[in-house]
């Protein structure tokens, strides 16, 4: 019998899950290098959570400095089943206005600078990303965000930007114009990394300003940012406690377990043994 275990990646305002059964902290190591920090795991109404604050405490990294691979790696290590990032983001829709949440299910990568697979060495694998989120997933976090009372859009098209800065008024415009809806700085690659680890991943966003499109607006201060992210942190908790008592009580298969199924195209042969051991953690169910 398949059992539940959600991993939980909280980003801006999020770093920490709330109260936990049987809370216990891991340091774990990733071939990949350094996680963000430590992973919490524990229960809430009998479901095992895995919690790692993406940013690091303190909020002590850049979105660029992050390492996504780590940290996917070591909650696939923990035994994660399914990923729920929660992330702050902008919004570039009128209405969809700070204070309310979004359901991403697409993206746009406009990230430059960071390790986007685990393939990179001598083993090649493609996998599918057309629909990059696990709708299943995806719709018991929005049948549990309501539930705790949040504003929630089930849909939007997520633009992945570098950062630190925020865009200037001119980008926020041409994203818009892409049919882009919300915007922040780390879903990408986290999204992909998920795929690639065989982890059905949804990503519910918290929207904390207009990012620069709207003419006669003051700029996004930060500020004011901080001050809706706290609310919507505890919104956040809420969520979880409210997903827990919502998900079945046996996890049935989802296809996005079998991701990897057929995306190696690299001989066994040419494996390189350093390679094999460094992408076992994530993909020791092919690798046979």
């Amino acid at each position: 019998m398949a059992q539940w275990h959600i991993g939980i990646i909280g980003g801006s305002g999020l770093y920490h899950p709330g109260t936990l059964d049987e809370a216990q902290e891991h340091t774990l190591e990733s071939p990949f290098g350094q996680p963000s920090g430590p992973i919490t795991s524990g229960r809430i109404g009998g479901v095992r959570f895995s919690f790692i604050a993406r940013h690091g405490a303190g909020h002590r990294l850049s979105p660029s400095a992050i390492n996504y691979r780590a940290n996917i790696d070591a909650l696939k290590r923990c035994g994660v089943t399914d990923l729920l990032a929660i992330s702050a983001i902008g919004s570039l829709r009128e209405e969809i206005a700070p204070g309310q949440f979004v359901l991403a299910d697409q993206f746009i990568d406009r990230t430059q600078s960071r390790d986007r697979t685990f393939f990179d060495g001598s083993i090649v694998a493609h996998v599918g990303l057309a629909d990059p989120v696990c709708s299943r997933l995806s719709d018991w976090v929005g049948q549990a965000a309501r539930q705790a009372g949040a504003m929630v859009h089930d849909r939007g098209c997520y633009v992945a930007i570098e950062g630190p800065q925020f865009s200037t008024g001119a980008e926020s415009r041409m994203f818009r114009s892409w049919g882009g809806d919300v915007i922040g700085m780390t879903a990408m690659p986290e999204a992909r990394l998920a795929r690639e680890a065989e982890l059905p991943y949804a990503l519910l966003g918290m929207v904390t300003d207009y990012d620069g499109w709207r003419e006669g607006e003051e700029p996004v201060a930060v500020p004011e940012i901080l001050r809706i992210m706290r609310a919507n942190a505890e919104t956040a908790r809420a969520v979880l406690v409210r997903l827990a008592a919502l998900l079945p009580s046996v996890r049935n298969i989802s296809p996005i377990d079998s991701a990897l199924e057929g995306a190696i195209i690299t001989p066994r042969t040419q494996w390189d043994a350093a390679d094999f051991q460094r992408i076992h953690g994530v993909a020791g169910r092919v690798l046979k």
